[in-house]
């Protein structure tokens, strides 16, 4: 069946950001393919990223964990949020490990598998998951894979940086574990005391900028287009959408594309996204709605009802638009897009 949206994702720069933050941090680097990988598809990126060498793959859930079937033996998964009360069959049934944040997971991990591997969290000053640094005597007997913490301010040079790193260093000196890691996507920018002996990029790997270090070598890798569904030209003093946002200050050749918030395509773009034709920018007129946007083609008259057009969707830039995180536009996109790797 057709389909008028296409996300179009290249698995070369998804290859070329992860070597990338690997050697800018110094040291292996794994890959957080949560939200099924970003939502770009979580088993097609975590292909990629074994062939390119990564051998450490995070998710959120065991349900995360199952979907991605079964990896090769050299390639560890964790599974970030634990072991709940809810999840001890999958937990002991699961190859991947989990990564104990409380002292309730701790104990409840002793009961389903003693021995059996594991990460920890600690959480040093975040408050969000993790064992704080007074509880962390109850991982004496537990067999410790990676100590994890995770950066609350990384993307900006905040104080918090420094002291989150300090709290780290003091609790991985006193519990022994094979690996320690502390760096997200952000972190590793922020230079290397902070990669410790594995780093977690996420965001990053998907196109992702959040520091200034990161410009010019991390490589756009979802491109979305959309097909017009209708040409027209709105008059003079017209209104164009809901609400009469826009409203035409001449007659305004305009294209109308089968894409919407249902899309992800969110109403933060209404009046500031924009699109393309080749070289021609193409700007967003009026409101974003479920299915349609309406975009101003005097650039490119020539455009016809079933041609393609491509939404600005590189993530710096479409953050900047939209005032959305560039987690939130990757993640929203929703499942109409006909997705098509390359």
């Amino acid at each position: 069946m057709h389909r008028p949206l296409r996300l179009t994702i290249d698995a070369k720069a998804i290859q070329s950001n992860w070597r990338w933050l690997a050697d800018y941090a110094g040291v292996p680097a794994g890959a957080a393919v949560k939200a099924d990988g970003y939502g770009l598809g979580a088993r097609e990126t975590t292909e990629a990223l074994i062939a390119a060498g990564c051998r450490d793959f995070f998710v959120s859930t065991w349900a995360e964990a199952e979907a991605l079937g079964n990896l090769p033996d050299d390639v560890s998964l964790v599974v970030l949020y634990g072991v709940g009360a809810d999840d001890v069959e999958a937990a002991a049934r699961l190859r991947a490990r989990p990564c104990l944040n409380s002292a309730e997971q701790v104990a409840r991990w002793k009961q389903i598998a003693p021995g059996r591997a594991c990460d920890v969290m600690v959480d040093t000053g975040m408050n969000r998951l993790g064992l704080r640094p007074t509880e962390i005597d109850v991982v004496n007997d537990l067999v410790i894979d990676t100590l994890h913490s995770h950066l609350a301010c990384a993307d900006e040079d905040d104080p918090l940086n420094e002291m989150q790193l300090e709290r780290f260093r003091a609790v991985a000196s006193a519990v022994w574990a094979k690996r320690y890691a502390f760096a997200n996507s952000a972190g590793i920018g922020l230079g290397r005391e902070y990669s410790f002996d594995l780093v977690r990029p996420g965001i990053s790997i998907y196109g992702g900028i959040q520091r200034s270090e990161f410009e010019g070598n991390i490589r756009q890798v979802a491109r979305v287009e959309a097909q017009i569904v209708q040409r027209r030209t709105i008059p003079e003093g017209e209104s164009c959408g809901y609400g009469a946002t826009f409203v035409a200050k001449e007659d305004t050749e305009a294209a109308i594309l089968n894409i919407g918030y249902a899309d992800g395509y969110l109403r933060g773009f209404s009046s500031h996204g924009s699109a393309f034709a080749g070289e021609f920018a193409l700007p967003v007129l009026g409101r974003v709605s479920m299915d349609l946007i309406a975009v101003g083609v005097d650039a490119a008259p020539g455009l016809k009802e079933g041609d393609w057009v491509e939404i600005d969707y590189d993530l710096p830039s479409a953050s900047k638009q939209s005032g959305l995180s560039q987690y939130e536009l990757l993640t929203t996109l929703g499942s109409r897009f006909e997705r098509v790797w390359k």
